[in-house]
């Protein structure tokens, strides 16, 4: 970590936070502790896009988790991985599919919807564009709507992935914690 942790927030805000990441998560996530304890007004845009990811969308919970696991994966950031697997394991998703998530395009767990989400996700984060197949086998299984959501989804990931790995945020160890409360 390559700024030093804020264990004890100011304000109001930052405090209530903290409470809520130890009894959702187990413990405070690094992310409230390096980066939001250091600025409100950041802290208010990633609270407000957290809660459209668990709250304004369409898309199943399922799919939106493996959507931004997806990102975070092939970024390489660890925590982002870590603490998708451990919401997962929060929502009895299992982890098989996040297991196979690498070989999702031929692993029995995964239904043809998902795949096509996922080979979008895996395109556009790689390339930063999609082919116009991708995109078609896409319109085959979402709507205009579920598209759009699902490419705010990756762009989300991308964005999360982005503030953890320049500063050296690594897995907390979220699933495990979240395998031990089960």
């Amino acid at each position: 970590m390559r700024l030093a942790p804020i264990d004890r927030p100011k304000g109001l805000l930052m405090k209530l936070a903290y409470w809520m990441s130890r009894r959702q998560m187990g413990a405070v996530i690094s992310p409230l502790k390096t980066v939001y304890s250091r600025s409100s007004r950041i802290a208010r845009v990633g609270f407000s896009i957290v809660r459209t990811l668990e709250f304004g969308l369409s898309l199943d919970r399922e799919l939106t988790l493996l959507v931004t696991s997806q990102s975070s994966i092939l970024n390489g950031c660890s925590f982002c991985a870590d603490l998708h697997l451990a919401q997962a394991v929060q929502a009895k998703l299992g982890r098989e599919k996040w297991k196979d998530l690498a070989s999702f395009a031929t692993s029995s767990h995964f239904s043809e919807r998902e795949r096509a989400a996922l080979a979008y996700t895996a395109e556009a984060t790689r390339e930063r564009h999609v082919s116009d197949a991708t995109f078609e086998t896409l319109r085959e299984h979402f709507d205009e709507r579920e598209i759009v959501e699902l490419t705010w989804l990756n762009a989300v990931g991308n964005y999360f992935n982005l503030l953890a790995m320049p500063l050296g945020l690594e897995s907390d160890g979220l699933a495990e914690i979240a395998l031990s409360r089960t």
